[in-house]
C-alpha cells in the first residue's frame, strides 16, 4: 500500500485529493503547509507527495528545495494554479519530479502519480523486471530463464533508459546527453550503432523490443 501526502493550505481541496486518492486504495496523510508536511515527513513512511506551490509559512517552492538539499529524492508532484511557464520551470528548478495546474484533471492526476511511483520504485530498486527478464544496474547483467548477459556499460544504460520509460520517444540527442554526457565529442551515430547491437544480442527475446520511431527517435516497447 502505498502512502501518499498531500499538502495543501486549503480544506476543501485536501478533503478532495484524500476521497480521490483513498478511492484508488492509496493511504493518504495532509498537511496545510510545508512546515506541517516535514513533521509528517518525519513521522511516517511517505512514498510520494502531492504539493501546492501558494502555502503559509513554508510553500511549495521552499518545500521542495529543502527536501532536495538532504539527498532527500521522494517523488513530489506539484498542483498548482500558477500557470505561467516561469512557474513550471521554477517548480522544476527546485527539484519536483511533475507538474500539474489547476484544476486538474483526476484521471491524469492519477495517472501520473502511478508514473512516479513506477519510476522511483526503479530507482530505488536499481532493477527493472519484465516477465522474466530482469535488468540488474549495479552489475550491468540481464538475465532470462537461467540465461546471462553481461553489457557493456553503455549499452546496459542505453537499454535501461527505454525501458523505463517503455513507450517514451527519445531522440537521438536525448540519449546521447543521457548517456554519453552533453559535452561528449563522439556523433549521435554512436546511438544508431549500440541500438544495433542491442537488437542483436536480444532478438528472439518475447518480452520487450526496440522500435525506430520515423523522423523522431526510438521506443522500448514490452509485449508482455
Amino acid at each position: 500500500m502505498f502512502h501518499i501526502l498531500v499538502v495543501d493550505d486549503d480544506k476543501n481541496t485536501r478533503r478532495l485529493m484524500r476521497a480521490v486518492l483513498e478511492a484508488e486504495r492509496y493511504t493518504v496523510f495532509t498537511a496545510a503547509n510545508g512546515e506541517e508536511a516535514f513533521e509528517v515527513i518525519g513521522t511516517e513512511h511517505i512514498d510520494l507527495v502531492v504539493l501546492d506551490i501558494m502555502m503559509p509559512k513554508k510553500d511549495g517552492y521552499e518545500f521542495t528545495k529543502t527536501l532536495r538539499s538532504v539527498h532527500n529524492e521522494l517523488p513530489i508532484l506539484m498542483v498548482s494554479a500558477k500557470q505561467l511557464p516561469v512557474d513550471r520551470k521554477l517548480g522544476f528548478l527546485a527539484g519536483t519530479d511533475d507538474f500539474m495546474t489547476k484544476p486538474v484533471d483526476e484521471e491524469e492526476m492519477l495517472l501520473r502519480i502511478k508514473a512516479l511511483l513506477r519510476r522511483a520504485k526503479i530507482a530505488n530498486e536499481r532493477k527493472i523486471v519484465i516477465g522474466r527478464v530482469t535488468l540488474d544496474y549495479d552489475s550491468l547483467i540481464v538475465t532470462r530463464d537461467g540465461e546471462t548477459q553481461m553489457l557493456p556499460q553503455k549499452e546496459f544504460q542505453l537499454l535501461y533508459i527505454l525501458l523505463s520509460y517503455p513507450r517514451k520517444i527519445f531522440t537521438r540527442i536525448q540519449l546521447m546527453d543521457e548517456i554519453w554526457g552533453a559535452e561528449s565529442d563522439t556523433g549521435w551515430e554512436t546511438v544508431t550503432v549500440h541500438i544495433g547491437r542491442l537488437r542483436k544480442r536480444f532478438d528472439g527475446w518475447p518480452e520487450f523490443e526496440i522500435e525506430s520511431v520515423r523522423g523522431l527517435g526510438y521506443r522500448a516497447v514490452k509485449k508482455i
